[in-house]
């Protein structure tokens, strides 16, 4: 397969990207750089080697869950600078207008 300027438009066009002639064809050339290596890859023998599936032989290296003491509601909203109720009232970070 061999990139050319209608294959790298559609692609722009799929992508909503705009490419100069300059970067045009540097994305040509590194496109035709990956398939090429792609056909190596295609090559290559794989008949002795075994799928993998993981990439560590690691079982498990997560810690178990284990319940803890932690600060209770009240504590937090003793805590809190400004509070609602049962809420703690934080600055607004959204705008309904953006």
């Amino acid at each position: 397969m061999e990139f050319n300027d209608e294959l790298i438009d559609h692609i722009s066009q799929l992508a909503k990207l705009s490419f100069s002639g300059e970067e045009r064809e540097e994305i040509k050339e590194n496109m035709q750089r990956i398939l090429d290596f792609m056909g190596k890859l295609e090559k290559v023998n794989t008949d002795d080697v075994e799928p993998l599936i993981y990439l560590s032989n690691e079982i498990n290296i997560l810690r178990d869950d284990e319940p803890k003491t932690s600060i209770s509601h009240e504590e937090i909203l003793l805590n809190a600078p400004k509070k609602d109720s049962d809420y703690i009232r934080i600055p607004k970070v959204l705008d309904k207008n953006s």
